[in-house]
């Protein structure tokens, strides 16, 4: 069996980390006991097989070395890293290490490590960390490097206005007295105070600085990662699947060992790296229908709608982050904290916390790109060129000129508050990013084609089928340009954060309308994780919607790793007849894309309080299976 399982040529400007917490002879199987918690005997396999197969453990000083251009890493290179300072490391741990020669990482906290705060929640006994003797002798050894786990950061801060703790590092502190979130540079003066003590600790009481810095529960961000490096620790560790390259240390993965898993299961980790492996299941929630007047009856529904993402086991959220009332698609007030629209209610991060850390799934930001209500001149939004005359675009999304830098740096900042105040794991771009074919003659947009060599004369731009598709092609190439920039002001936050796009099915069924959407698959597959595509024929008036929809998959199969990056999202409502599609009907296409090959697949909108689509049949059809 382990044969199954051999060396996979990891190359050498490449390693991989795993991270390991407390080490016991007996793992007992509660949940809270044994989830990171590894038995001695197990870690012994772990490290026999490493040898058997050809990999070699590396230390913080080779890794580091790598990155500085002087000594490449072996092929099959492992970093391993130790959180937390357990004495089981020491006692179970260590002698292991002596054994095979393997050097090791150990994330220390620095507060435990001096005493002026409680251990983890405050439930763990101090006894159960590793003596200062102990630690000495480690780095004595020569096998251990120590690693801040930063100063005060492993702990929860007050997150919202609903009392959720969240991690300390990445989490705006919220003032329950005064009603505000902590300020630019309060946020920056505290983590950087704190990874100054980190350091000056460790100094003082282990006579060493620590190089590496092991973010708490994995999250982190770019003024995080700038502090540290100015602590002096260069490689910055996250919690993520996958390797690294010696190139770029600022977020380094490490694959989380849990469930103590025996030698097949950590082969099988080892070698996929746990990349990649599942599809996406999505349940596409408004929060206009979760939010009430009534703070409490939010709570309640809320809490219905956690115990049915739970009850259906899927394993993504796309949850609306802006307040659309009326429909229409244009976002009229927002669901967090930010600086240019109205907060309908403090509401996204709640959700999403609840989502993230409860039923354990995915959530997406779902996002106008253009479509905000903002108080600003109508030269900022869309133009269409009608009757020979220029005028504001008729489209019911009353869309900001992506060619406007005004208006996309207003959006930014939108866009950069998000990720301020909230924790989810990617953004849904919302289907408002189109441009007709009479669009966009905004005064930025005609400036736009004529700094960029381009015809503005309007009867040029549409003289022929090859103009107009050229012009479209130039307008789909500034729309991903204009989502890459929300995605960057994201990522400064949130860096981990992945990226889908609505997408309409006509720009796949047929591909000379990218003239009339300003949208291409080609494209979107390029320049986003997913490409979210509306699967909707009733929406779409099908004749025969279950040959649309073959006709669908088999066009986005037609494109290289096409249905590896597409998510089809049904429709549970018919819209034109203001009816639910029936559950028959819905659950026959769920199944027919399925087996057109479709891997990832949805459904918008899911109804919470009429049940539809019903929980109990989407628990036996939707649900994805349980992890072994």
């Amino acid at each position: 069996m382990l044969s199954l399982f051999a060396a996979d040529g990891l190359a050498a400007d490449r390693f991989i980390v795993l991270s390991y917490h407390d080490v016991r002879d007996v793992v007992e199987r509660d949940a809270r006991a044994g989830q990171t918690a590894v038995g001695t005997e197990r870690l012994a396999a772990h490290f026999q097989w490493l040898k058997d197969h050809d990999y070699h453990v590396v230390s913080v000083d080779q890794v580091l070395a790598a990155h500085a251009g002087k000594h490449p890493l072996p092929e099959r290179a492992v970093l391993l890293s130790f959180d937390d300072g357990y004495e089981g490391v020491y006692s179970k741990a260590f002698p292991l290490l002596r054994r095979y020669g393997y050097s090791a990482m150990v994330a220390l906290v620095g507060c435990w490590l001096d005493g002026t705060c409680p251990v983890g929640d405050g439930s763990r006994p101090a006894d159960g960390l590793m003596t200062l003797t102990q630690l000495r002798e480690l780095i004595d050894s020569g096998l251990v490097e120590m690693a801040s786990h930063s100063y005060d950061l492993h702990r929860g801060l007050l997150g919202n206005p609903q009392g959720n703790e969240q991690p300390a590092g990445v989490t705006r502190r919220y003032d329950a007295a005064g009603r505000q979130y902590e300020a630019d540079a309060s946020y920056l003066a505290r983590i950087r105070a704190d990874m100054k003590r980190s350091s000056d600790v460790m100094w003082r009481m282990l006579h060493v600085r620590p190089r590496a810095i092991v973010w708490p529960y994995g999250e982190t961000n770019t003024p995080l990662v700038e502090a540290a490096r100015d602590a002096g620790m260069t490689m910055s560790m996250v919690l993520r699947d996958g390797d690294n390259a010696v190139a770029d240390l600022s977020a380094v993965r490490r694959m989380l060992v849990t469930d103590n898993p025996d030698v097949e299961d950590f082969a099988r980790m080892v070698t996929t790296q746990r990349v990649g492996d599942r599809p996406l299941h999505v349940v596409h929630v408004d929060m206009d229908y979760l939010y009430d007047p009534d703070p409490a009856q939010t709570e309640r529904n809320i809490g219905a709608l956690l115990d049915r993402i739970q009850g259906m086991r899927v394993n993504t959220v796309y949850l609306q982050a802006f307040a659309d009332p009326d429909g229409d698609g244009n976002a009229e007030a927002l669901y967090f904290p930010n600086r240019h629209l109205p907060v309908r209610a403090d509401l996204f991060n709640r959700v999403a916390w609840q989502l993230l850390t409860r039923v354990r799934v995915k959530v997406y930001a779902w996002m106008p790109v253009l479509a905000f209500r903002l108080d600003v001149p109508d030269g900022w939004f869309v133009h269409e060129w009608r009757n020979g005359e220029r005028k504001l675009a008729g489209h019911i999304y009353k869309r900001l000129s992506p060619f406007n830098r005004d208006a996309r740096r207003m959006v930014g900042e939108i866009y950069e508050d998000l990720a301020k105040h909230c924790s989810f794991n990617g953004v849904l771009f919302h289907d408002d990013a189109i441009l007709s074919d009479y669009e966009d003659v905004s005064p930025a947009g005609m400036d736009w084609l004529r700094r960029t060599g381009q015809s503005s004369r309007i009867e040029r731009l549409r003289a022929t089928p090859a103009a107009r598709l050229d012009w479209a092609r130039h307008k789909t190439a500034a729309l991903i340009r204009w989502t890459d920039y929300l995605t960057e002001r994201v990522r400064y936050y949130r860096p981990d954060i992945k990226t889908a796009r609505n997408y309409y099915a006509l720009p796949l069924l047929q591909p000379d309308s990218e003239e009339w959407y300003a949208q291409s698959l080609e494209s979107a597959l390029a320049g986003y994780d997913y490409v979210a595509v509306e699967a909707m024929p009733f929406m779409e008036k099908a004749d025969d919607p279950q040959s649309w929809l073959g006709e669908l998959v088999r066009q986005v199969a037609r494109r290289p790793g096409g249905l590896a990056k597409t998510v089809f999202e049904l429709q549970t409502a018919d819209w034109e007849k203001r009816t639910p599609v029936p559950m028959e009907v819905f659950l026959d296409q769920l199944k027919w894309v399925q087996r057109q090959g479709a891997v990832h697949v949805g459904y918008y909108p899911d109804d919470v309080f009429l049940d539809h689509p019903r929980q109990e049949d989407m628990e036996r059809v939707f649900a994805l299976p349980r992890f072994p």
